[in-house]
C-alpha cells in the first residue's frame, strides 16, 4: 500500500471506532482488518500506528480543534495529528491527502482553511501540549479520574500520567508446568527473540517492544503466555499451592487461572468461574496448550446455587473484579474515552456484591484475594474498607508477610498493606491487590 492508501485506511478505521464508542477499540480493529485480509502485516502496523496515535491523543486533539471551532471528524483528527504531533508542515499534510484510487480525498477548501488556522493558532508551540490546556487534558486524563489519581499519586501525578502515554513493554510468563524461566528465555532466543527477567515476578520475561510472540514455537507449545508482570504478581500473592482447592471467581479467559495452575504444579483443584460463557469457552484452548488438567469451569448465572453449596470449601478465592481498567490505559488508550463516572459508580456497586458472594466460599483460615487493574481508590482501598466493615471475620494479611510466604524475592514491590503497582514506579500496568485471611473459629 502507498502511504496515502495507508492514511485513507487509518481514517476508515477511526470512523469504525467512532461508530462503536462503547466497544473496546482492539475488538473493532480486529473486525476491521479481518474484513480486509488483503492488508499485509507491514501496512497493518502502519495503519494501526496512525489510528492509535489519534486515539491516544484524542483529548488533546479535540481541544485543539475546538479552539478553532472545527467540527471533529476523522479526517481533521488525522490532519491535526500529522501537523501537531508528527511535526509535518501544512504543505506536507495537504500532500498526504492526494486523492485518486485508494487515497484519501484532498482536503476541502474549508478543511484546508481550518488546517492553516490550526497551524497559525500554535503561536510557536511545538507538539500537542499547550499551556492554556486544563490540567486533565494537559495530562491526557479525563477530569473524572483526577481526584482519585491525585489521591493515589500526589506530587507524582504528572510522572505517572506521562508513563501511561508511553508504549507498554510485552511481558511473558514462563509456564512452570512445561519449563523454567531460563529455559523459556533460551527457547525464545533461539527464535530470535531476546528477553530479560522481570524484576519482581519469578516467572516473568520482558520484551522492551511488541514482537509477534504468538507465532513462535515457544508460545505454540505452551512454554510461555502473554501476561503483564503486575498480573503475574497477583497470581503469585494468591499463594496457591499443590493440593489446594482454589476458586478463580472472575476468571474471564483464564489468564490468572493458568498462572495458578503452574504454581500448583497441576495438583489440587481450580474452579474457574465467570458470568460470560464465551470467555470461559475461550479459555479452553489456552488451558490445553499450557498442559493444565486441574481446572474445571463453571458459568455463574442468576439464581445459581453453586456458591451456596460450596460455602467454606476453598483454601484460596481470587476475585479479579471487573473495573474501570484505569491501570491499563497505556495499553488501552481508547478506554479513557469509553469510560465515565457512571461506569465507575456501577462497577463499585458490582465489586462490593462480588466480594460479598465470594467471601462465603473461603474456608476458615483460608484467603480471599481481591484484585483490580484500576488505580482509583474507590475501586481499591475503599472496597476493602467497606468489605471489612461488613465481614469482621476477615483481616488483611500485610503485603510484606504475604510476599514472603508466597516466595517473593527481596522486598515487596510496594509499601503499605496492599499491592499497588503503576507504570512509572514498576514498569507494569497499574494493579491493586489485597490479601484477606478468614479468621479461624475460636
Amino acid at each position: 500500500m502507498t502511504p496515502a492508501a495507508r492514511l485513507a485506511a487509518a481514517i476508515d478505521l477511526l470512523i469504525a471506532l467512532e461508530s462503536q464508542p462503547r466497544r473496546p477499540a482492539d475488538a473493532t480493529a480486529n473486525d476491521f482488518f479481518r474484513a480486509r485480509r488483503y492488508i499485509g502485516g507491514g501496512d497493518r502496523r502502519a495503519i494501526n500506528d496512525l489510528a492509535w496515535s489519534v486515539v491516544r491523543q484524542r483529548l488533546r486533539l479535540d481541544w485543539w480543534l475546538a479552539r478553532i471551532k472545527c467540527r471533529t471528524t476523522a479526517r481533521m483528527l488525522v490532519a491535526a495529528e500529522l501537523l501537531l504531533d508528527q511535526s509535518m508542515d501544512v504543505e506536507m499534510v495537504l500532500a498526504a491527502f492526494p486523492g485518486g484510487q485508494y487515497a484519501a480525498e484532498p482536503l476541502s477548501v474549508l478543511e484546508e482553511r481550518l488546517l492553516r488556522q490550526l497551524d497559525a493558532s500554535r503561536a510557536g508551540i511545538e507538539g500537542l501540549v499547550h499551556p492554556d490546556m486544563p490540567e486533565g487534558i494537559r495530562l491526557d486524563l479525563p477530569d473524572w479520574v483526577l481526584p482519585g489519581f491525585r489521591a493515589r499519586f500526589g506530587d507524582r501525578l504528572a510522572e505517572e500520567a506521562a508513563a501511561m502515554e508511553a508504549e507498554a513493554p510485552l511481558d511473558l510468563r514462563a509456564n512452570l508446568l512445561k519449563t523454567t524461566r531460563e529455559e523459556a528465555a533460551a527457547a525464545l532466543a533461539a527464535e530470535g527473540i531476546e528477553t530479560r527477567p522481570t524484576p519482581y515476578s519469578p516467572w516473568g520475561l520482558r520484551l522492551p517492544h511488541r514482537r509477534p510472540v504468538t507465532q513462535t514455537k515457544a508460545f505454540l507449545e505452551g512454554l510461555v503466555e502473554v501476561q503483564d508482570e503486575g498480573s503475574q504478581l497477583i497470581a503469585l500473592l494468591t499463594d496457591a499451592r499443590p493440593g489446594m482447592r482454589v476458586a478463580d471467581f472472575c476468571a474471564g479467559a483464564a489468564g490468572k487461572t493458568l498462572a495458578l495452575a503452574g504454581a500448583m504444579r497441576n495438583r489440587g483443584r481450580i474452579t474457574a468461574c465467570d458470568v460470560s460463557a464465551p470467555r470461559l469457552e475461550g479459555a479452553v484452548k489456552r488451558l490445553r496448550r499450557a498442559g493444565v488438567d486441574n481446572v474445571e469451569r463453571h458459568l455463574l448465572v442468576p439464581g445459581d446455587r453453586w456458591a451456596r453449596r460450596r460455602a467454606g470449601q476453598f483454601d484460596r478465592v481470587l476475585v479479579d473484579a471487573p473495573c474501570t481498567g484505569t491501570g491499563t490505559w497505556r495499553r488501552n488508550p481508547d478506554a479513557r474515552l469509553r469510560t465515565d463516572p457512571t461506569d465507575l459508580a456501577e462497577l463499585c456497586t458490582k465489586q462490593g456484591e462480588i466480594l460479598h458472594s465470594a467471601a462465603d466460599l473461603v474456608r476458615q483460615g483460608g484467603r480471599l484475594v481481591y484484585a483490580t487493574c484500576s488505580l482509583l481508590p474507590e475501586e481499591d482501598e475503599a472496597q476493602i474498607e467497606a468489605f471489612l466493615d461488613r465481614h469482621p471475620d476477615f483481616a488483611p494479611l500485610p503485603l510484606a508477610e504475604a510476599w514472603t510466604e508466597a516466595g517473593g524475592a527481596g522486598a515487596p514491590p510496594a509499601e503499605g498493606p496492599y499491592l499497588v503497582t503503576s507504570p512509572a514506579r514498576h514498569g507494569t500496568d497499574g494493579f491493586f491487590a489485597a490479601i484477606l485471611q478468614r479468621k479461624p473459629v475460636g
